[in-house]
């Protein structure tokens, strides 16, 4: 699976607590993800976000999908 432009998926410290954002914007994938979920389509959150593009969207899900697939490995010290 090729994930699209995930580049587009920043985190920094300074922007909403590190959480990851797009482009460096204060707009949360989660946020994206979850408008998503409650039924917006990809023309309605562009309308809500005009500074978004389609491509936003589409890395949003792309990177929701890899973090979802992801799992914690507890090591312990020895």
């Amino acid at each position: 699976m090729k994930f699209p432009n995930i580049e587009r998926i920043t985190m920094d410290p300074n922007i909403m607590g590190g959480k990851p954002c797009i482009r460096g914007m204060r707009v949360m994938v989660g946020t994206i993800v979850g408008l998503l979920a409650s039924g917006a389509s990809f023309q309605e959150i562009l309308e809500m976000y005009p500074y978004l593009e389609e491509e936003d969207i589409r890395a949003a899900l792309a990177y929701a999908t890899w973090r979802a697939e992801e799992y914690d490995l507890v090591l312990e010290a020895s």
